[in-house]
């Protein structure tokens, strides 16, 4: 996990691209060069979900009687997650879904539900604007719109709020448009510095 501090208002990107060099890669890299523009004093963590090699959950139970998982490895994500302003996913599409390191990371946000079904504890208390960043090779979207709602509910335990999506198709060809989707992040993004309030709970209720 890297961190870049400065101070201020902190915003965590999660990655669930192996490829340092792909689309998915360089939709990250603008977003974090945009944000670093637009306010001096954000401070961003960045989470590898391939490096950081999570265990899948196991619906062992340990998380309806106690707070928190068995497992220590997600303690970092868990700090990371309570600290962030904004929150931002960038993943590639594998087959009409997340990669698997990043989708048991995912997973791994059954503790939060327990916490709030079992134990009645909100597990996250400081509110999040969140936006999914995203590529797909072919001209298929239904994998976007497939993860936005895995996204969307992860959310409601994360006090997330998903306030948009970007995504470049048609990866494959080669023949991508950063410069449009250069100025889609740069938007999104100043809307979400704009709309983030810190310190304020507003935890959505489940269904």
């Amino acid at each position: 996990m890297d961190e870049q501090k400065s101070g201020g208002r902190e915003l965590l990107l999660i990655k669930g691209s192996p490829r340092k060099k792909g689309v998915t890669a360089a939709l990250a890299d603008m977003l974090l060069r945009e944000a670093a523009l637009l306010d001096k004093n954000i401070q961003s963590t960045i989470i590898d979900s391939y490096a950081l090699g999570l265990k899948p959950c196991t619906h062992c139970g340990y998380c309806q009687k106690k707070s928190g998982c068995v497992q220590s490895d997600f303690l970092p994500v868990d700090a990371a997650l309570q600290r962030a302003d904004l929150l931002v996913i960038a993943s590639p599409v594998y087959v009409l879904g997340f990669p698997a390191p990043l989708k048991a990371l995912l997973d791994r946000s059954q503790q939060y539900f327990e916490a709030r079904a079992s134990l009645g504890i909100i597990p996250i208390k400081k509110p999040k604007s969140a936006l999914f960043l995203s590529a797909y090779g072919s001209a298929d979207a239904r994998g976007v719109h497939y993860m936005e709602e895995q996204l969307k509910l992860v959310f409601k335990v994360f006090n997330a709020e998903l306030k948009g999506t970007i995504a470049a198709h048609n990866t494959d060809s080669g023949d991508v448009d950063f410069n449009s989707l250069g100025e889609e992040i740069k938007k999104a993004l100043a809307l979400l510095l704009d709309q983030s309030i810190c310190g304020i709970d507003k935890t959505p209720p489940l269904p």
